[in-house]
């Protein structure tokens, strides 16, 4: 049952009355929901299609295996959570459980109303102020409603799997969960501004991204070596890397964590966060009256401004093409093949020995939802 948050935060943060969603979310996120919410019957649709989810027995599971968060059990964590949606003026506190699991791991789903779990190993890394961050993603991707479309996403993976035998069914039912996985990628940047916005500590953030791809050895890490790796991956290497990157992400729930990193700290140095930091922000009675066509513009535009900045060697190959440059075939004749000449050089907008790491083999993904 859910309960109205009556208390403020235990710090003085900034609060963002009537906050929408919109003020936060990744263009590409914010222009596929707006979509789907204009589609007349979307939501009655798809939550009838999810009548085949249990969410009855998941509810129930959680409820009878895990611990739930109140006043009397994990009360630090349900403050936490009282002062995120305090902050971003959600009126109801949905539920939150401990469940116990080595995993570190977050998620918010459901299908009536959104309930949050954490993993007991999750706890035990953060601090805080880093899980109040976490907190905060997980409140904010309540408030922008992906636990639907989330809990949808898991149901269909499971469904593939029970499927893969019938090849034509399973095709089908991988082509949508391959476009709801890339946009629940950018679902998870959205809530990784979110989870700022509650925190309000962008070195919390980085903190606690850190440990997640690096375990509680933060006395061993440090923010300025580990945004450096994003930058490493995102510009080094040659186009037959950026290929492999493309492979490595595509079946992945969330982007990799050094690159989540670098995102937030982009946003967090925006005119548009400050913005909000100042008061000037979207509000959720003006929803109705979103643009379609203006989400779509702003993703066109966030798009095109990253493909014009982008110093991807794949990128920078596609610029070339747009651009009439000549000789492509040659360059990629001389890429792919592994040349030193010139044209392979100019292709891969790096030398050849940045390439040589890129048919190592890819780490294990790590699905962490926080």
């Amino acid at each position: 049952m859910s309960e109205t948050h009556e208390t403020t935060p235990a710090r003085e943060r900034r609060r963002f009355p009537g906050i929408s969603s919109r003020a936060y979310e990744h263009p590409a996120d914010r222009s596929a929901l707006v979509t789907l919410r204009k589609l007349s019957g979307f939501d009655t649709v798809f939550k009838t299609l999810s009548g085949l989810i249990p969410e009855r027995t998941l509810r129930l599971l959680f409820l009878s295996d895990s611990v739930r968060v109140s006043d009397e059990q994990f009360p630090h964590l349900n403050d936490m959570l009282r002062d995120a949606c305090y902050i971003l003026d959600l009126e109801k506190v949905p539920p939150m459980y401990v469940n116990q699991d080595p995993m570190p791991n977050a998620m918010c789903i459901g299908l009536d109303e959104p309930i949050i779990v954490v993993t007991t190993s999750l706890v035990e890394l953060l601090d805080e102020e880093e899980m109040r961050a976490v907190i905060g993603h997980e409140v904010g991707h309540a408030l922008s409603g992906h636990a639907v479309y989330r809990t949808i996403l898991l149901f269909l993976t499971r469904l593939a799997l029970a499927l893969a035998w019938i090849p034509l069914g399973a095709i089908a039912i991988r082509a949508i969960i391959a476009a709801l996985l890339e946009w629940f990628r950018k679902s998870e940047l959205s809530a990784d501004r979110a989870g700022l916005l509650v925190g309000q500590d962008l070195r919390a953030s980085m903190r606690g991204l850190m440990k997640l791809a690096g375990g509680n050895h933060l006395h061993e890490m440090n923010v300025d070596a580990f945004l450096k790796q994003a930058e490493e991956y995102e510009e080094g290497g040659d186009v037959r890397d950026s290929v492999l990157k493309v492979l490595t992400v595509w079946q992945r729930t969330h982007p990799f964590t050094t690159v989540r990193a670098a995102q937030l700290k982009r946003w967090a140095e925006s005119r548009d966060y400050q913005r909000i930091m100042d008061g000037h922000y979207p509000r959720r009675d003006e929803d109705r009256g979103a643009s379609v066509s203006d989400a779509y513009a702003d993703a066109a535009s966030h798009y095109s401004s990253a493909a014009k900045n982008s110093k991807d060697p794949l990128m920078g190959l596609v610029r070339d093409i747009a651009g009439g440059a000549g000789d492509l075939g040659g360059r990629l004749r001389s890429t792919f093949r592994g040349g030193s000449g010139s044209g392979g050089s100019e292709a891969g907008g790096s030398s050849s020995g940045n390439g040589s790491n890129g048919d190592s083999a890819p780490p294990p993904q790590r699905d962490s939802d926080d």
